[in-house]
């Protein structure tokens, strides 16, 4: 005959009878887990996007003959972080007056202390960049680290309730003590299935968001060394 899973109708039996200090600690955790993946998919699009659109950028970056002919491709591509600290750059060149005089050869160019700025400048629009990316990530950190705390308190709630149980009816049977001790340990496995994968999660992305910088920070030095050949530093 057909039917539900023995182990599958358990589990549903032992929600629908726990306690209600455990089904508040089962509903907590799934809130959590929603949460969690939620911000899983979120990021995952969003790194998909920011790295495939700075890669294009970059790679045809590499090929500009100079920063005009870089100006007319950050135009043409998608946005993405890296058309933002180009277009950071470029404002700075616009708005700031180069220190040192123009020669017979060659154009008025940048001081020390305006490269520095540059530099600086460069950096901070970097770091915006980075936790605009970032955002979110942390809470999988949170998620990870305090759902078994969460499920854990559930578990020895329902311990104890199964033991004063216990020393009311006068049962030390294991029949009588076994359901008490299933549902207070469920809680323990449902928080261990929340932060299992927000752990696994984060440290996935905080690896990626580490390699994004290292790439935007490389990009910075690619387009001073751009403007170093154009003799603009």
């Amino acid at each position: 005959m057909g039917g539900e899973a023995p182990g599958s109708s358990s589990l549903i039996s032992l929600v629908i009878t726990s306690d209600p200090v455990t089904k508040f600690v089962l509903g907590l955790l799934a809130v959590l887990s929603l949460a969690s993946w939620g911000i899983m998919f979120a990021k995952w699009r969003a790194f998909s996007a920011a790295e495939a659109n700075g890669r294009s950028f970059v790679h045809e970056f590499e090929r500009a003959r100079g920063i005009d002919d870089a100006m007319l491709l950050a135009q043409r591509v998608k946005s993405s972080a890296f058309t933002a600290v180009f277009s950071r750059a470029v404002q700075f060149l616009h708005d700031t007056k180069p220190a040192l005089g123009a020669t017979s050869d060659r154009t008025a160019r940048l001081s020390g202390s305006q490269v520095e700025a540059l530099r600086l400048v460069l950096d901070a629009e970097s770091g915006k960049e980075r936790e605009e990316l970032g955002r979110f990530i942390p809470w999988l950190a949170t998620v990870g680290s305090v759902s078994p705390l969460i499920g854990l308190f559930g578990t020895v709630l329902g311990v104890i309730e199964a033991f004063e149980g216990i020393a009311t009816k006068g049962s030390g049977n294991i029949g009588a003590v076994a359901p008490g001790i299933a549902t207070a340990l469920l809680a323990t496995a449902a928080a261990l299935a929340v932060a299992i994968p927000a752990a696994f999660a984060y440290n996935v992305f905080a690896s990626r968001l580490n390699r994004f910088d290292n790439s935007l920070e490389g990009f910075g030095s690619e387009l001073i060394a751009l403007m170093v050949r154009e003799g603009r530093i």
